[in-house]
C-alpha cells in the first residue's frame, strides 16, 4: 500500500474545507491517498487586528513544517502568501479559482445600496474598509476579526451587533454558506484582493516526483490571472493587508486569449482612489502587473501606501482570508 501524502493545513473550518477539496481532487486525478495534518499558526493564536499581525503569521508555520519534512505539501489561500518566494519551496499548482469577488451578508436581505446611512458594516480587510469609505454611502465601517461563522454571527446570530459584513465569496462558497449572501459585489464597486479566491499548493522544490504529481491540479488561466495580480502587488511593495486591489480576467481578444487586469490603490479613509487597467497576453502576465503598478506609482500610489507604513519587497504584511 502506498503511504498517504501528508497535506498540511490550518485548522479553521475554511482552511480544512479548502484542503479537503484539494485532497479529494488529487486522489481523483492520481489515485494517491491524502491525509490532512493540522498545523497551528501564530495568526490562529492571536486576537490582534489582521493588518497589525506582522509578517508570515498564517503561513510560516506551514512552511516550517514543509522544510522540516513533517508534511509533504501544503495548501494556502494564495492571497495570504507574501510576494517573495520561500527558499527551497515551490508553488506546484494553482487549482481552478473560485469566484474572486467580495460578498455582502446583510440583515433583512439588503443590498449595499439599501443600507441606510449610519449602518454598521464589519470587515477585516483594510482594502474593503477603504473602498467602502470611497463609495460615500455614510456607512459606519467596523474592523472585525474571527472565522467565517464568528463574522456571520455578528449579523445573523442572536447577539448580532452589525447590519452587514463583507467577506470573500469564495470562502462562503467553499463552506457551503453561499445561501446567506445578499449581494455579490460588482468589482466596479469593490475590487478584490490580489489572488482572492485562488489556492496555492506548495511543496519542496527538490521533491520532483511530487511536483509532477501536484501539477495535475494546475489550472493555467487561474495561474496567469494570479501571477498578474501578485506582480502588481509586489511592484507596489505592499502586502495583502494594504489597501491594494487587483483583478485579472482572461477573455478572448482580437489576437487570441488576453488578460484584462484592473488595479487600485485606495487611501484608508477613501478620499484618494487610484484605478487603472491594462491588457496583454497570458504569457506576459507578470509584465502586465508590473507595468500597471508602475503607472499607479506615477500617479502617487506610493504616497497612499506610505500612510500605512508599507514595507519593502519580501517583508509584506498579510492576513487571514477569513
Amino acid at each position: 500500500m502506498t503511504a498517504p501524502l501528508r497535506l498540511g493545513t490550518r485548522g479553521s473550518a475554511l482552511a480544512m474545507a479548502q484542503s479537503g477539496h484539494v485532497a479529494e481532487a488529487l486522489t481523483a486525478a492520481t489515485g494517491r491517498p491524502v491525509e490532512l495534518v493540522e498545523v497551528v499558526t501564530a495568526g490562529d493564536r492571536s486576537t490582534a487586528p489582521v493588518h497589525r499581525l506582522g509578517v508570515g503569521v498564517f503561513v510560516s508555520a506551514l512552511r516550517d513544517a514543509l522544510t522540516a519534512r513533517k508534511i509533504d505539501f501544503a495548501v494556502h489561500s494564495y492571497k495570504d502568501l507574501p510576494t517573495a518566494s520561500a527558499p527551497g519551496l515551490h508553488i506546484a499548482a494553482v487549482p481552478p479559482r473560485q469566484d474572486p469577488r467580495d460578498a455582502l451578508v446583510a440583515r433583512d436581505g439588503r443590498t449595499l445600496a439599501e443600507l441606510p446611512p449610519g449602518a454598521r458594516v464589519g470587515t477585516g480587510a483594510l482594502r474593503r474598509i477603504a473602498q467602502l469609505h470611497a463609495l460615500g454611502l455614510q456607512l459606519e465601517v467596523t474592523p472585525i476579526r474571527g472565522n467565517v461563522d464568528t463574522r456571520l454571527g455578528r449579523v445573523l446570530g442572536p447577539d448580532a451587533d452589525l447590519d452587514a459584513v463583507v467577506l470573500a465569496r469564495a470562502g462562503l462558497t467553499r463552506l457551503g454558506r453561499a445561501d446567506v449572501i445578499t449581494e455579490t459585489l460588482d468589482p466596479m464597486l469593490m475590487l478584490p484582493a490580489p489572488a482572492q479566491g485562488a489556492l496555492a499548493v506548495e511543496c519542496r522544490i527538490d521533491d520532483q516526483d511530487l511536483v509532477e504529481l501536484l501539477g495535475a491540479l494546475d489550472h493555467a488561466p487561474s495561474r496567469a490571472a494570479v501571477v498578474a495580480e501578485r506582480a502588481l502587488l509586489a511592484t507596489l511593495e505592499a502586502g495583502c493587508s494594504a489597501p491594494v486591489a487587483a483583478y485579472g480576467e482572461l477573455a478572448e481578444g482580437d489576437a487570441g486569449e488576453e488578460i484584462y487586469l484592473r488595479g487600485a490603490v485606495i487611501s484608508p479613509d477613501g478620499t484618494r482612489d487610484l484605478r487603472l487597467s491594462r491588457t496583454g497576453t497570458p504569457a506576459d502576465a507578470a509584465e502586465i502587473g508590473k507595468a500597471l503598478a508602475a503607472e499607479l506609482l506615477e500617479l502617487g500610489a506610493d504616497s497612499i501606501l506610505g500612510q500605512e507604513g508599507h514595507t519593502g519587497p519580501g517583508t509584506q504584511q498579510f492576513g487571514s482570508t477569513e
